[in-house]
C-alpha cells in the first residue's frame, strides 16, 4: 500500500504543473469532487445515437428531409411516444411538423375554424411535443439539455420537460403552463423549439462520409446546415478536395470545379450563391467556340429543374468547351511538375496527330470527336494563350476572393480528414489502395514510401499544406497540386480507379476507352479477412466495422451494401438524382443506436413543399446489421475514456488539494 501510494503521489508531483492550471476551473476540493460525481453519472448513460451519411453531391433538399427525420428516427419516436391510441395519419402529421416547422405550422393552424379550436390543436400538439422531447432527452442529463434550450424560453421549457409529480397533478401543472404559453400568445414559438429540441437531442453525432459538390443543385446549402449543426465530422470524398484546391488558388482544380459544374448546367449556383464571376469565360468561350458544334458539350439536364432555353445551353456548352481545354492544357503543366503522381501518357494535347485528327490513347489511335482547337499551339499544346490566361487570373481572384466559399472550406478543414475513428467505427469515402495480391499498395512521394495507415495520414497532411501554406511558397503549390491527384490519381485513396477518363468520354466515341478500372480493394473488401487486416492496420479489433461511400451501390441488380461478412457497409446508395436509374435506390443512411446499427434504404425524395404539404416521408426499409448483448453506455464509448481520463485528473488535484500542494481558492458555491 505505501508503494502503491508512493507511486500516485509521484505521479500528482509530476503532473503538478497541469493539475495548477486545472485547479483554475476547479478551485476547491468541493468543486472538483462535484464534477468527479456528475462525470461518473454521465458515464452511465446511453451512448448517444449517430448518424451516418455519405455522397450528397448538392442534393439538398433530400439531405434536409433525412437530415431533419434523422432517417426515420424522429417517426419512430414518434409512434414510439403516441402508439396506435393516436391515428396514423395525426402521426404522419406530428412527424412532419417536427422536420419542418416553420412552414407546416400555419398550414395546420389554417384548418383550425375557430379561437376555441385553435387553442385545443395548440393544448394538444405542445402535450404531445412535450412527451416525445422528454422521451429523447433521457440519453442527456440536464444540464446538456439545459445547455440547448433557447434563452427566451429555456426556463418554462426546462420545467416541462423535467418536473415530477409524485406529490401533484400532472394535468394541472402542465394544463396551468401551457394555458399561459396560449394565452400570452407564445405557442408558436414553443411548437418551433421544441420541433428543433427533438431534432438536436434524436442524434448525438452527424457523421458525413465524404462528397458534398458537384451534380445537386445547391451543396452551399447543405455546407450552411452542417456549419450550424451541433456536432459533426466529415471524411474528405474527392469532389470535396477539388473544390477544397479551388478556393485555395489552383488554377487545374479551378477548370476541374467549372467543367464539372458546366457538365450538369449547375453553373448558376457559383454565380448566385458564390459569387463567382464567369463573365471573362463566357467572353472567351464565344470568341473562340462560339460557331462551334457543341453537341458533344452539352450539359445533362434535368426537366424537374428545367426548363431551359436554346441560349441557356448554348452558353453553357460553349464554357464546357472553353474550361475543359484550359482545364488539359492545365493538367499537362501539373502532370509535368509531378513525376511522383506518374500520370504520364494522360497529357491528352501531347498525343494528338493533328493532321489525321487522332488520339493516341495506350497503343492505339482513335479518331476525335471534335477537331476544333482554335487556341492549341500543336508546337506547345499546354501553353496558355493571353486570352486564356486572362480568364484563369481572373476566375483565381474571383474563387480567393469569394467570403462564402472561403468559409465552407474552413469548415470542412477544421471538421474534415481523410479517415476517422470514432466508437469501433473505421469511416472513409474512397479505399485503402490494395495490390491484385490483397496486400496494402505503396506508393512514392517525395522521396518516401507510403502504404496503408501512413498513406493516408500522408494524404492528409499533403492537402493541407494545399490551404494553409504560405502564399507563393513551393510547399503551397505542392499541396495544391496534390489536392488535384487527390481527386483523380491512380493510388489516391479517396477516387480509387485507375485513371478519371474525362478526356475519353468526351472526344473518343470508343466506349472501351471510358473504362475506370477499381482499384483491388473493390474486390478484396468482400473478404472478411482483409476487413479485419484492414481494421488492425488502423488500430481496431476485428470486431468493428469500416464505413465506406463513394462507390454506388447497384441493388437494383442485387448487389449488398454489406460487404467482408458484415466488417464493412457501404452506404453510398446513389443518394443524387443522377445516380438512381443506376441503383435502383436513392441512398442509403446509417443509423448507430445504443442498441443497434442499422442501415436504412431510401426511395427518391419528391420536394420538400409536397412533403410538407401531403405529410409524405422518404419510404426507407430498416435492416438492423448488429444488436448490441446490452445497451451501449457512454462509458463504452471513446467519449467515455476522455471522461474517465478527466475524472482521473480531478481526483488527482484533490489529492494535491489534500496534500496541501495546492492552495484552495474561496468559493462559496461550492460548499457542501
Amino acid at each position: 500500500m505505501e508503494e502503491i501510494m508512493r507511486t500516485e503521489t509521484d505521479e500528482i508531483r509530476d503532473n503538478l504543473k497541469y493539475l495548477t492550471l486545472l485547479s483554475r476551473d476547479y478551485p476547491s476540493q468541493a468543486a472538483a469532487a462535484s464534477e468527479i460525481i456528475s462525470t461518473q453519472a454521465l458515464l452511465k448513460l446511453p451512448k448517444g445515437t449517430e448518424h451516418f451519411m455519405s455522397d450528397l453531391h448538392g442534393e439538398n433538399e433530400a439531405f434536409v428531409h433525412i437530415l431533419n427525420s434523422a432517417s426515420g428516427v424522429i417517426r419512430e419516436k414518434v409512434d414510439q411516444v403516441l402508439g396506435d391510441t393516436v391515428p396514423e395519419n395525426a402521426r404522419a402529421e406530428l412527424a412532419t411538423l417536427i422536420y419542418y416547422p416553420n412552414e407546416k405550422l400555419p398550414q395546420l393552424k389554417a384548418r383550425c375554424t375557430s379561437e376555441e379550436a385553435l387553442d385545443q390543436w395548440y393544448t394538444e400538439t405542445l402535450l404531445r411535443l412535450i412527451d416525445i422531447c422528454r422521451l429523447v432527452s433521457s440519453k442527456h442529463t440536464r444540464e446538456h439539455v439545459r445547455s440547448c434550450l433557447p434563452a427566451s424560453c429555456g426556463y418554462i421549457l426546462d420545467e416541462l420537460l423535467h418536473a415530477h409529480f409524485e406529490d401533484h397533478d400532472k394535468d394541472l401543472y402542465y394544463g396551468q403552463i401551457v394555458g399561459s404559453i396560449i394565452e400570452n400568445g407564445r405557442a408558436d414559438r414553443f411548437i418551433v423549439r421544441l420541433c428543433e429540441l427533438i431534432k438536436h437531442l434524436a442524434v448525438d453525432k452527424l457523421h458525413i462520409v465524404g462528397d458534398l459538390f458537384d451534380r445537386g443543385p445547391r451543396p452551399d446549402i447543405i455546407l450552411d446546415l452542417l456549419m450550424r449543426h451541433h456536432n459533426v465530422d466529415i471524411q474528405w470524398g474527392n469532389h470535396d478536395v477539388v473544390w477544397m484546391g479551388a478556393a485555395a488558388g489552383s488554377p487545374i482544380c479551378i477548370c476541374t470545379v467549372l467543367k464539372t459544374t458546366l457538365a450538369y448546367h449547375n453553373h448558376g449556383m457559383l454565380e448566385d450563391c458564390y459569387g463567382i464571376n464567369l463573365r471573362h469565360l463566357q467572353r472567351m468561350a464565344e470568341q473562340f467556340y462560339g460557331e462551334d458544334d457543341l453537341s458533344i458539350w452539352m450539359p445533362h439536364t434535368d426537366a424537374a429543374r428545367g426548363p431551359y432555353t436554346e441560349g441557356m445551353l448554348h452558353r453553357c456548352a460553349v464554357m464546357h468547351k472553353a474550361i475543359s481545354i484550359l482545364m488539359f492544357k492545365l493538367e499537362c503543366q501539373v502532370i509535368d511538375r509531378n513525376p511522383d503522381f506518374q500520370m504520364r501518357g494522360r497529357d491528352y494535347l501531347r498525343r494528338i496527330d493533328w493532321s489525321k485528327h487522332t488520339v493516341r490513347i495506350g497503343e492505339k489511335e482513335y479518331p476525335l470527336r471534335d477537331t476544333s482547337f482554335p487556341t492549341v499551339d500543336p508546337a506547345a499544346p499546354a501553353a496558355l494563350n493571353p486570352d486564356e490566361q486572362l480568364v484563369l487570373t481572373k476566375l483565381v481572384q474571383s474563387f480567393r476572393q469569394s467570403e462564402k466559399m472561403q468559409q465552407h472550406v474552413e469548415f470542412l478543414y477544421a471538421k474534415g480528414s481523410v479517415y476517422h475513428i470514432e466508437n469501433g467505427n473505421l469511416l472513409y469515402h474512397g479505399a485503402v489502395p490494395m495490390t491484385s495480391r490483397g496486400t496494402f499498395a505503396t506508393e512514392r512521394f517525395e522521396g518516401r514510401r507510403y502504404s496503408g495507415r501512413a498513406l493516408m495520414d500522408y494524404c492528409d497532411a499533403r492537402a493541407r499544406r494545399g490551404y494553409y501554406a504560405p502564399e507563393g511558397s513551393a510547399a503551397r503549390q505542392s499541396g495544391q497540386d496534390f489536392l488535384w491527384y487527390l481527386w483523380c490519381g491512380k493510388l489516391s485513396p479517396l477516387f480509387g480507379r485507375s485513371a478519371m477518363t474525362t478526356f475519353e468520354r468526351l472526344y473518343v466515341a470508343d466506349s472501351s476507352t471510358h473504362t475506370e478500372v477499381k482499384d483491388p480493394y473493390y474486390t478484396w473488401y468482400n473478404d472478411e479477412a482483409v476487413c479485419r487486416r484492414i481494421l488492425a492496420e488502423f488500430g481496431l479489433p476485428g470486431s468493428s466495422h469500416i464505413v465506406n461511400g463513394h462507390v454506388p451501390v447497384r441493388e437494383k441488380n442485387g448487389e449488398s451494401p454489406i460487404k467482408g461478412g458484415g466488417r464493412l457497409v457501404v452506404i453510398d446508395g446513389g443518394f443524387c438524382r443522377a445516380y438512381h436509374e443506376k441503383t435502383g435506390i436513392a441512398g442509403y443512411t446509417l443509423v448507430y443506436s445504443s442498441r443497434t446499427m442499422s442501415l436504412r434504404t431510401h426511395q427518391p425524395f419528391e420536394s420538400a413543399e409536397k412533403a410538407v404539404k401531403e405529410n409524405l416521408d422518404i419510404i426507407s426499409q430498416k435492416n438492423i446489421l448488429e444488436t448490441e448483448n446490452h445497451r451501449i453506455l457512454v462509458e463504452d464509448t471513446d467519449e467515455g475514456e476522455v471522461l474517465r481520463e478527466r475524472v482521473h485528473d480531478l481526483k488527482q488535484l484533490v489529492t494535491a488539494y489534500q496534500l496541501g500542494w495546492i492552495t484552495e481558492a474561496r468559493c462559496e458555491d461550492h460548499i457542501w
